[in-house]
């Protein structure tokens, strides 16, 4: 990516990015759905737009997509019906491929041993999460949701590779889109679940983009 813009640029996108979260967040909670639609389009592109505001030589080219990718996503959940989420999931999916992409090609010195440890415990993870999700989820929704749960399991491995920004930020993208399997599968929903949800998502997301930032700037 090219060198940085402005640091004024960058502050200011990435304090539009909070004060929109804030406002998604404070909408599912005291129930504005207009404040929720409004808001929610909005923050992966500030994200994204912070990144490019803040990129430096060695940022890498598809950190912005994988972000802009998760917008699409955003917008295409928002839209209903089964078709939008199918095509929603394969938005998030093509933001996944460019995470895992990414952190390979940042990882190269990783600690084998710790690496293989980490992406172990994500895989038994994945396997115990499909095989009781399995048995509850419509038929058209079960193999759709295995693979896309995969890619998702491969970001949160690989970003755990990068640093403990990063590898918070994949854990928590993963708890966030375990939830919102739960609701495909019909199980009882926690508390605040919707608020959990996006909170997890928009931390996960920031946290994904923090630590491929300070891995290059390391």
């Amino acid at each position: 990516m090219t060198p940085a813009r402005t640091p004024r640029t960058a502050r200011a996108l990435l304090t539009a990015f909070a004060a929109v979260s804030v406002a998604h967040l404070l909408a599912i909670a005291v129930h504005l759905p207009p404040l929720q639609y409004a808001t929610k389009p909005l923050l992966m592109p500030l994200l994204a737009a912070w990144v490019w505001a803040a990129a430096r030589p060695g940022t890498p080219r598809l950190l912005v997509p994988a972000l802009l990718f998760g917008a699409g996503g955003d917008i295409l959940l928002e839209v209903g019906g089964t078709v939008a989420f199918l095509a929603g999931m394969g938005s998030f999916a093509a933001g996944h491929a460019c995470y895992v992409t990414m952190f390979v090609k940042l990882s190269t010195s990783a600690d084998r041993r710790r690496t293989s440890l980490v992406a172990g415990c994500y895989a038994a993870l994945w396997a115990v999460l499909v095989f009781r999700l399995w048995p509850d989820l419509d038929a058209g929704m079960r193999i759709p949701v295995a693979l896309y749960s995969l890619l998702l399991t491969a970001t949160a491995a690989t970003a755990a590779r990068i640093n403990r920004w990063a590898g918070l930020g994949g854990a928590l993208f993963l708890l966030s889109d375990t939830l919102i399997a739960t609701d495909l599968a019909g199980w009882r929903h926690l508390p605040a679940h919707s608020f959990l949800i996006m909170l997890t998502y928009i931390v996960g997301q920031y946290l994904l983009t923090v630590g491929t930032l300070r891995r290059v700037a390391a």
